[in-house]
């Protein structure tokens, strides 16, 4: 897997002296694990199983047999149809994302092998603007769902977003309308769509898409909601469930099929792929 090669290659290359970087501390058991034995691991802590966010490309490393064969749609990019301005222009927000995170947007689309099985694959990007789903977004997912029709592709969609991007207005609750109607198409057609749920999976994303899966899998531990828990917490006036909105917390509601750890994600989807199609 190219990318977690690249990353312990990465960790060889430093020189004796102990970088900051070669140690990362776990969010969620506090233990302090060496980069490298996190790397191996696919950052999922070994002492609890806590899974670290890891960026589009990773998963495309993680699910792909050699990565996308075709990338689709890399030249599109995001407009300002409002002018839209807060801290500051929505024009300089894109642009330090593009060169923080090296991608156009907050989704990477295209078509690869899961086991030798053709299937088209959207990963989004939450360090792009919080993985917010904009025009460029929808318009992505939307076509890489004609695509897969075209194809006789199934679609597999890994979801980690904060939810519609508010530099772009309506234009931006407009995608959820879209990619809701490419994957009716996609029904028609008898293909299937499988949904892969990682940490943070929320707002407009989560109430298009990302729950619209013939199968919905979650990462352990997923945050997954539409409003965050202190919004609705504060609206209702009632205090929430232990664990409330967590992959374990939906599993148990309903909400999704199953919880399947990273390491497993690949099979998982190959058997279901297998059955379903």
């Amino acid at each position: 897997m190219a990318w977690f090669k690249k990353e312990k290659q990465k960790l060889v290359s430093q020189k004796r002296e102990m970088a900051a970087d070669v140690w990362e501390k776990c969010d969620s058991c506090g233990e302090i694990l060496y980069v490298r034995r996190l790397t191996e691991n696919l950052y999922v802590c070994p002492e609890c199983g806590n899974h670290f966010r890891i960026p589009a490309v990773a998963y495309v490393d993680l699910l792909l047999d050699d990565g996308f064969e075709e990338e689709f749609d890399t030249e599109l990019r995001s407009a300002d149809p409002l002018g839209f301005v807060d801290s500051k222009p929505y024009t300089k927000r894109v642009e330090h994302a593009e060169a923080k995170v090296g991608t156009r947007d907050a989704v990477l689309t295209g078509s690869g092998r899961i086991n030798g099985r053709l299937a088209c694959v959207g990963v989004m990007e939450f360090g792009f603007i919080g993985g917010s789903m904009g025009s460029v977004v929808g318009e992505k997912i939307a076509r890489m769902i004609e695509r897969a029709v075209d194809r006789k592709a199934p679609v597999i969609i890994v979801s980690a977003s904060g939810g519609a991007r508010m530099q772009e207005g309506i234009f931006s609750l407009m995608q959820l309308a879209k990619t809701a109607a490419a994957l009716q198409r996609l029904a028609e057609h008898g293909l299937p769509f499988i949904s892969v749920l990682t940490h943070p999976t929320t707002g407009g994303v989560t109430a298009s898409y990302a729950m619209l899966g013939d199968v919905n899998l979650a990462e352990p531990g997923a945050l997954i909601g539409f409003a965050g828990p202190r919004v609705i917490k504060e609206t209702i006036r009632q205090d929430l469930p232990d664990g409330f909105q967590t992959s374990e917390f939906l599993l148990e509601h309903g909400m999704v099929d199953t919880i399947v750890p990273r390491g497993e994600l690949k099979e998982t989807i190959t058997v279901l792929l297998d059955h379903m199609c």
